[in-house]
């Protein structure tokens, strides 16, 4: 999968695949070398290539491996004050040389995830215009349409030179809701996991920001703000500028993927309902929180030797995430031999007004009213106001199976609520799902004192272990970076021109399938440490599904192998250097393939850095 590589935007380095690995052609010299990311290798440059590339008395003399720079480089990050320091050192790091950020986080993606990613994303997010550094990304705006196309040219990358594009419109960024132009974060943290997990090219991705205005009175009154002071744009000017956008893209980029990411409930369902048909892409909010917790929930199921079609689901918290969960694990109800409509009777949602049903009338959502329930069927429930059922009514009457949480409403998970659905089901399934830890529905500890042990539990934020009656339950965490980076590697493997349920599916029971059936205390699903192995799996099996639906564009032979081959390594390529460069050029070549050898055998000894033999 890897080819000849050569941005737009700097033709002074091209990569390439060579005989045994991956190359790369530098033209060009001295400092320019050093402030490009993805050629820096800082104190690895041998003397050979110091001398070729025009680095002498540019680096410190010394010289050393890859692996002890992670060693080095994670020492200093472990010497950060707090989390918000440890991401700037990160930032800092993959600005100067990506090959060692993307390295140093893979060897501890599980301590570093929650930095790169949420939580510690959202503080950088609010803090975006104080702290404005350079970003490699895409800013657009709905002031400037006809600037679109320009972004993207000036961003550097060809047609063929982009696989996958996260964007967002920054109106429902985490837990925090509306943060304008500052969203442009959460596109990077997501492409960063993404390449961490699966491989995905960091060469050939844009994250891309789209600034509608924001709502947010802080941002607007903020003199240091960056973005548009003007209230969201909505409507038809909202709908006319992602036109404009989409067109854009998928004229210009017509084989990436198109990953929408963080948009507001009024308009994430909208987007993606559009556009899913006409372009390749993918909601992660919607389908790949749905698909991870379908993940939990059939390695549940599994576990406790029932079928998915013969549950209970009380769903509270019927926004994007909520509903996109229902229509998952609906589609799977139906693939168990269930119709539509008797696959729906089978969740109870609840929004801002209680339960969902038919006398809430245009109190609903659009997207909520394949759900809705019969306002009928509330006639015995004894309930006190029918306009506001609210959840323990909802579980004394249904006595679920499955409770899951996206609320965002801390405690709602009450001990009374907990216990009543545990009179009547063995082993419940309770899964609240909201992020971060402080809105949880409830903690791992509380539901499994009030159950007895008996809940099969997932949070959607890290919890640690639980000690419940000389038991030690691991806590699964339902992280979509379980799925989303394996879906998107699998599309791009595949080349397929759409994204469909069946694949997003398909990635869910790739990650239940790694668990398959669950002793008492152990995760529900992988953990984090496990993402590389877990992306892959993920993508062999959205990749085939592609193919058996006919949305693959291209023929693979050896999915397996395929997909191990397209991933990406945080690893140091070959440096070709044109023989015209210098006097004695196989004479140094020998030397810089003898010093290759010398490092690869100190790496393999894992030789103390301290004891480590300098290079000369």
């Amino acid at each position: 999968m890897l080819v000849a590589f050569r941005t737009m935007a700097n033709p002074l380095y091209e990569f390439i695949a060579g005989p045994s690995g991956p190359q790369v052609r530098i033209e060009a010299r001295g400092q320019e070398v050093l402030n490009v990311p993805m050629l820096n290798r800082g104190t690895a440059f041998t003397w050979p290539e110091r001398h070729a590339l025009r680095l002498t008395g540019l680096l410190p003399p010394g010289t050393t491996t890859i692996e002890a720079q992670v060693r080095r480089t994670y020492e200093r990050y472990c010497g950060q004050s707090d989390n918000l320091a440890k991401y700037s050192y990160l930032s800092a790091l993959r600005d100067r040389n990506e090959v060692l950020f993307y390295r140093l986080i893979s060897e501890h993606i599980e301590e570093m995830m929650p930095i790169i990613y949420t939580p510690t994303i959202g503080e950088v997010i609010q803090r975006f215009s104080h702290g404005f550094n350079k970003l490699r990304a895409v800013f657009t705006s709905v002031d400037y349409p006809d600037q679109i196309p320009i972004a993207f040219e000036n961003f550097g990358l060809a047609s063929d030179e982009c696989d996958l594009i996260v964007v967002t419109d920054s109106e429902g960024i985490l837990g925090i809701g509306d943060q304008g132009i500052g969203g442009v974060q959460i596109a990077l943290g997501k492409l960063a996991v993404y390449t961490a997990a699966a491989g995905i090219d960091p060469r050939r991705v844009i994250p891309v920001v789209i600034d509608v205005g924001t709502d947010n009175m802080d941002l607007l009154y903020d003199e240091f703000y960056l973005g548009a002071r003007h209230s969201r744009i909505r409507g038809k000017a909202y709908d006319d500028f992602m036109e404009t956008f989409v067109e854009t893209v998928t004229r210009r980029y017509p084989n990436a993927l198109l990953h929408w990411e963080d948009f507001g409930a009024d308009n994430a369902h909208r987007v993606l309902e559009k556009y899913r048909d006409r372009c390749c892409s993918f909601n992660d909010d919607i389908q790949g929180t749905a698909a991870v917790v379908m993940a939990a929930v059939l390695a549940g199921v599994k576990t406790v030797g029932h079928k998915l079609r013969e549950q209970r689901v009380v769903i509270f918290g019927a926004g994007t995430a909520g509903v996109g969960i229902a229509d998952l694990l609906r589609d799977r109800m139906v693939r168990e031999g269930l119709s539509k409509d008797e696959a729906s009777r089978n969740f109870w949602c609840l929004g801002s007004k209680g339960l969902i049903h038919t006398g809430l009338g245009d109190k609903m959502r659009d997207f909520q009213r394949p759900y809705a329930r019969n306002e009928n069927e509330l006639t015995t429930w004894g309930v006190q106001d029918v306009g506001n059922v609210d959840l323990l009514e909802v579980v004394r009457n249904v006595q679920p199976t499955i409770l899951i949480g996206t609320s965002a409403r801390s405690g709602a998970f009450t001990e009374e609520i907990v216990r009543e659905m545990a009179a009547h089901v063995e082993r419940p399934i309770i899964l609240p799902l909201s992020n971060p830890t402080s809105r949880a529905e409830a903690v791992p500890a509380d539901i499994l004192e009030w159950t007895e042990g008996r809940a099969l539990v997932a949070t959607g934020s890290p919890f640690k272990p639980v000690d419940y009656n000389g038991v030690r339950y691991e806590i699964a965490q339902a992280n979509n970076a379980l799925v989303f980076p394996g879906l998107g590697l699998g599309v791009i493997v595949s080349k397929a021109s759409r994204v469909s349920d069946r694949m997003i599916a398909a990635a869910a029971e790739a990650v239940a399938d790694i668990q398959g059936v669950v002793p008492r205390g152990k995760s529900l699903l992988p953990s984090v440490n496990h993402l590389r192995m877990a992306s892959g799996t993920v993508a062999v099996k959205v990749a085939q599904a592609a193919h058996a639906e006919g949305l693959s564009t291209v023929k693979l032979a050896d999915p397996v192998q395929e997909v191990f081959e397209a991933m990406w390594q945080p690893a140091y390529p070959e440096i070709l250097l044109p023989e015209g460069d210098w006097q004695d050029y196989d004479e140094v070549r020998a030397r810089q393939r003898h010093e290759a050898r010398k490092r690869q055998q100190e790496a393999e000894t894992e030789t103390p850095p301290a004891k480590a033999k300098t290079a000369k």
